[in-house]
Parts: C-alpha cells; structure tokens; sequence
C-alpha cells in the first residue's frame, strides 16, 4: 500500500471511530528512510486530531482511542504513531 493510500485509510479510520473536528496526518516516513523499523515499508505519521470524544479524557486513553480506530493499520501499515490528541475547548 502507498502513502497515499495509507493517509486515505489512516483517515477514513478515525473519522468513523471519532467523527474529529479537525484531522490533519502527516506522513513523516521520509525522514526515516534507513531507520531500522522503517525496512518492513510500513509508515511513520503524525496525527493531529481534534474530537469531541475525547472530553473527560487523559492522555492515555486519547491515545488508547486512537490506537484502537486505527485497529490493524497499526500492525500493517503503520510502523510509528505521534499524536496530538485534543478536544474542542483545548485548541
């Protein structure tokens, strides 16, 4: 799978899961290219994500919610994840 087509699948996910306000992925694959987990072909991305379902939420369990929309792009297609988690009031 591409990049492209990973962003595509990567946000189709977590608009289902999460119905985000605002969404911005970032592909930062490229500068890992030599990175040992980089060899596999699965992506390095950033999510920026702004959603009303995290209200009440810490950290953690921001993160475990992104994890678990994303289900198995995590272990096919995703190699690392940063994200920015926030609800609306927080940005």
């Amino acid at each position: 799978m591409s990049n492209e087509a990973r962003i595509a699948a990567i946000r189709a996910a977590l608009e289902t899961a999460l119905n985000p306000e605002t969404l911005e992925i970032i592909d930062d694959s490229a500068r890992h290219a030599g990175h040992a987990g980089a060899r596999d072909g699965r992506g390095h991305f950033k999510v920026k994500i702004v959603a009303g379902a995290f209200a009440g939420q810490g950290l953690l369990a921001r993160h475990r919610a992104v994890y678990a929309a994303l289900g198995t792009l995590m272990e096919t297609d995703i190699h690392a994840l940063q994200i920015e988690a926030k609800t609306p009031e927080e940005q």
